[in-house]
């Protein structure tokens, strides 16, 4: 951790300006960009002190969107996805406009609702060189993507590979009729009987050879 500057001090805690809101260290806040017609910036606050002019500073962790990346946005990252880079900084704690939660990608998709100050992150991403950690995820569907938890997807009663609509020939209100799904390949078989919920679940990390970030 960084050391605090000589007539700084440590806080444990920063109450955003009109609010009621508490930010302590290791919380995750929206903080206001210089351009106001883009979105607010994401961060974990690392640390948090104060001067003798009780002019307050937060250091931060930055999340990127996939648009800020090197690669930029692809087709699987979702609307609400964010990647924790090894950028840092010091920001005036008048920039926090207000706090919102960074899930674990597998927490996320389990949430029932998303509000607007949630979101997600599954790789760590290194800003000077665009490299991330991990460097491969688990691909479904003929398209091998990655999940987007923002797509709807079907699972095989087969295979268990996980399908989008899209990509069987399928319209995403047809898919969502359906009480059971069996893809092209495993069509043919005759002992796929077993009745199993096709949206109970969203899949998760054991799906096919991996595709490489970057």
């Amino acid at each position: 951790m960084a050391k605090t500057r000589p007539g700084r001090k440590d806080v444990d805690s920063y109450t955003i300006k009109g609010t009621n809101k508490i930010v302590r260290a290791g919380d995750c806040v929206l903080m206001r960009p210089l351009d106001t017609t883009k979105p607010p910036y994401v961060a974990r606050v690392e640390k948090i002190d104060q001067d003798n002019r009780s002019n307050i500073k937060v250091r931060v962790r930055w999340y990127y969107r996939p648009e800020e990346s090197i690669g930029g946005r692809r087709q699987f990252h979702g609307a609400k996805e964010l990647f924790l880079s090894d950028h840092y900084d010091v920001q005036s704690a008048h920039t926090i406009e207000g706090k919102c939660v960074v899930h674990s990608f597998k927490n996320y998709t389990k949430l029932e609702n998303v509000a607007a100050e949630d979101y997600y992150c599954r790789f760590e991403y290194k800003a000077a060189t665009g490299a991330f950690t991990p460097d491969r995820v688990a691909v479904y569907c003929k398209c091998e993507m990655p999940y987007n938890p923002d797509d709807l997807m079907v699972q095989c009663e087969g295979c268990k590979d996980w399908y989008h609509p899209a990509c069987m020939g399928m319209t995403i209100e047809e898919a969502k009729k359906l009480e059971h799904f069996v893809c092209s390949e495993c069509s043919s078989d005759d002992d796929l009987k077993k009745p199993q919920a096709t949206f109970s679940a969203s899949p998760g990390a054991d799906g096919k050879a991996g595709i490489i970030m970057g």
